[in-house]
């Protein structure tokens, strides 16, 4: 069985102020070229469709056409799935129908998982697909109050599958999860606070494959078993030296996977470059790649006068000017993060050491994790 597992690829994104929906179109492109040269069984794509709930309409009509490519014109079946960035509701709009075209859509948890089978030379092939879903929304759906941390509400799930699964086929699970172990980028949205949206390897005890959405690294564990093929482009500084590719998984007769990383190639990179401002302007002018997305480190120690509009001078494209000399300790942030998207917890400590000028202790941060998780709970509900 031979099988083209993705994800995360945040349609409508918008990075410090830059659209990336044509950069997203022409890495599709590539993709469908892909699934045309290698004729998978099915596409799996593992949630966060879109980069946020309410995605604008020109993502919609990318994915629409994408989607129409893969479906109709390459006549692969899709099998996709919600991510903790996609509205749920929206994303399964239509899916009863859109499965008699073999586009099959997951938005929202189910008590129940029904599978997708497919056949190959050696037999059937059950997959099943698992939408993100809030803890509180799987204890209603399951009608168990003890569901109250992602670890058990995954578990639930997936103990629901493997009560029912028939052990005659290969089973492969697609998911969108934070496994515990896994390398994480700046530019994943917390699943929760205070450890609490992680879960174990075994809650995908039984499974020969997981194709997993969430981590923009890809990375695999659990022996090749369960694996994040990242997302399709950059999405961070803090990922710039990170390869992205799409994974081809190759499923034998006894369910052991091969996967093999296929890289695509973006229309603009995301990279760092380090030097004086007049010196990096200068290599600039002669930078074949002088369009790519750049984060300037700098290591001028006198004031500069408009620094940036003079380094879009060799880089049209430059987004974002560091001087970490400036900096003692970095801000308690790590160099090329998106200092806008840290954590409420990691800006209070942050905060409580430039106060106090010590750190949070390991029972102050317990204490400060459980009140930032009432708080977004309340919020939820009030939403």
């Amino acid at each position: 069985m031979r099988l083209l597992h993705t994800a995360d690829w945040h349609l409508g994104r918008v990075y410090h102020g830059v659209s990336l929906l044509e950069d997203q179109a022409v890495i599709l492109d590539q993709f469908i070229d892909l699934v045309s040269d290698v004729r998978p069984h099915a596409v799996l794509i593992a949630g966060d469709i879109y980069d946020r709930s309410v995605p604008p309409s020109d993502a919609v009509r990318l994915l629409d056409e994408t989607l129409t490519r893969l479906v109709i014109g390459e006549g692969v079946p899709v099998i996709m799935i919600a991510g903790n960035h996609d509205g749920a509701d929206r994303l399964g709009f239509g899916s009863r129908l859109l499965a008699e075209a073999r586009l099959i859509v997951r938005g929202t948890a189910e008590p129940g998982i029904e599978p997708v089978v497919l056949d190959d030379e050696h037999g059937r092939v059950a997959i099943y697909p698992v939408p993100y879903a809030d803890p509180a929304f799987v204890r209603a759906v399951m009608e168990d109050a003890t569901l109250d941390d992602h670890h058990k509400a995954l578990k639930a799930q997936m103990d629901a599958i493997r009560a029912m699964h028939d052990p005659a086929m290969r089973a492969v699970a697609v998911a969108h999860a934070f496994v515990q172990g896994g390398s994480v980028s700046d530019s994943e949205r917390p699943l929760s606070v205070g450890g609490t949206g992680s879960v174990g390897t075994d809650v995908f005890d039984g499974m020969d494959y997981v194709a997993l959405g969430h981590l923009h690294s890809p990375q695999t564990m659990a022996d090749g078993r369960i694996h994040y093929s990242g997302s399709l482009l950059k999405y961070s500084f803090n990922e710039a030296a990170q390869s992205k590719s799409v994974s081809l998984v190759e499923l034998d007769g006894q369910g052991r996977a091969a996967i093999e990383r296929i890289a695509l190639k973006p229309r603009r990179d995301l990279r760092i470059v380090e030097g004086r401002l007049a010196d990096l302007v200068q290599a600039g002018m002669g930078d074949p790649n002088r369009d790519d997305f750049i984060l300037a480190r700098l290591t001028d120690e006198g004031a500069l006068l408009d620094p940036m509009v003079k380094l879009r001078t060799a880089y049209p494209n430059a987004l974002s000017i560091e001087r970490p000399q400036f900096l003692p300790d970095g801000g308690g942030l790590e160099p090329g993060r998106d200092h806008r998207k840290t954590g409420m917890q990691q800006l209070f400590a942050n905060f409580f050491r430039e106060m106090t000028d010590s750190s949070l202790d390991p029972a102050a941060e317990a204490i400060l994790a459980r009140e930032i998780e009432a708080m977004e709970k309340e919020d939820r509900e009030a939403a």
